[in-house]
């Protein structure tokens, strides 16, 4: 069973992620095989206070 975890910062909207996690099950289906019903994607929100870049954080960068 594959499972998948991916951070984003904060901002994405439910349908952005949903189709992220549709691309990525479809990727481990064509990439290894895995049966559809096995794959797992977990999508963790980071406040962009606590995503660093450079030394600074994200909301610091604007981003």
């Amino acid at each position: 069973m594959p499972i998948m975890q991916v951070f984003l910062m904060e901002g994405r909207t439910d349908e952005q992620k949903a189709r992220l996690i549709a691309a990525l099950t479809d990727a481990a289906v064509e990439a290894i095989g895995a049966p559809v019903e096995s794959v797992r994607v977990i999508v963790t929100e980071m406040p962009k206070t606590q995503f660093g870049i450079g030394g600074k954080t994200a909301k610091e960068l604007g981003r």
